[in-house]
């Protein structure tokens, strides 16, 4: 094998992978991996570490893992692969971390390379991943599919529902047993006035699993925003932010969702840069569409994505920027 100059000066192995295509890690920037100082302060929130406690499983271990693969002093084997593979992605380490690191790009280089040279995650039936792609990420699907449970749940025949569960997968099953009690589902109009003074104007991402079990949430969102002054745009052409194939690493079909959002927003705003923010209020949803810009990289529409980035905003940290509306009434509170 060729050998190449690493940051750290070592002419290492480089890793090329067998079918013949980019070397592993060459879509990640190395700086990435030594903005890492190894304090361990990750270590503690980090959900898998504390649950094995295997330094395989931290932040921590995962860049030193990655950057060895990289390099091409270790193999992208499969027990290197179920260490990365296990990382929830809930980005807890960045908001521990003291250096800053991202570590959310370091790892979806991984999710990216493995999905290229290798097959899907054993852990991921077939059934479930047709189900992830093809139905979850799309509003309409999700309602008809969840169709009869609703009936079921309105009827009061919940015990139906779970008697037909026992036929069904383990896998299936177990994800029936989460599925919350379904509201009725509130179609917004594309546009919703602010409630007295005007004081911003703003996009609402209503997402797909989450207008599909959580639509109340939903409706909440868009009413509190226009209680406090916000003019509310809900496009119509809106779709799955993308982030369930991001996580997968499949950054084709995120940018394909992403670039769909990006345009959707600006024509019902009439141009990204005219709102004041573009809320969601899912929590996994918020990182992937922050980073719409380093994920439409390149892509035509990568300037829209890097505004759409830059706009986007959690529900409660745009309402603590924006500041409260001043009570019209008196507050019988004691100090």
């Amino acid at each position: 094998m060729s050998a190449i100059a690493t940051k750290t000066s070592l002419p290492l192995a480089l890793n090329t992978p067998t079918d013949g295509g980019k070397p592993l890690g060459a879509n990640i920037d190395y700086n990435l991996f030594m903005n890492c100082i190894h304090c361990g302060l990750c270590l503690g929130s980090c959900p898998t570490y504390v649950v094995t406690g295997d330094e395989n499983d931290s932040p921590r271990g995962r860049i030193y893992l990655w950057r060895a693969i990289t390099d091409g002093r270790a193999e992208l084997s499969t027990e290197a692969q179920g260490h990365l593979n296990l990382c929830l992605e809930c980005m807890a380490c960045e908001t521990a971390c003291p250096s800053g690191v991202k570590y959310h790009h370091i790892i979806h280089s991984f999710k990216e390379d493995s999905t290229r040279i290798a097959p899907p995650a054993p852990t991921v039936t077939p059934l479930q991943r047709w189900m992830l792609f093809n139905l979850t990420p799309f509003r309409d699907r999700m309602r008809w599919a969840l169709l009869p449970v609703r009936i079921l749940q309105m009827l009061g025949l919940g015990s139906l529902v779970r008697l037909g569960a026992k036929l069904l997968p383990h896998s299936l099953r177990t994800m029936q047993e989460i599925v919350p009690t379904l509201r009725s589902y509130h179609n917004l109009p594309e546009f919703l006035p602010a409630i007295g003074p005007r004081r911003a104007r703003v996009g609402l991402m209503l997402g797909c699993a989450q207008d599909a079990f959580f639509p109340q949430a939903n409706l909440a969102t868009a009413l509190v925003l226009q209680h406090n002054g916000c003019d509310v745009i809900i496009p119509k052409a809106q779709v799955c932010c993308g982030a369930l194939h991001k996580h997968a690493g499949l950054d084709k079909e995120a940018a394909t969702l992403a670039r769909a959002n990006c345009n959707a927003f600006d024509k019902a705003l009439g141009s990204l840069a005219d709102c004041d923010a573009i809320i969601n209020n899912a929590g996994g949803c918020g990182p992937v569409i922050k980073d719409y810009g380093n994920l439409l990289s390149g892509d035509e529409c990568s300037q829209k994505g890097s505004v759409f980035g830059k706009k986007a905003k959690d529900i409660m940290e745009f309402l603590a920027e924006l500041g409260p509306v001043k009570p019209k009434h008196p507050l019988k509170l004691k100090a």
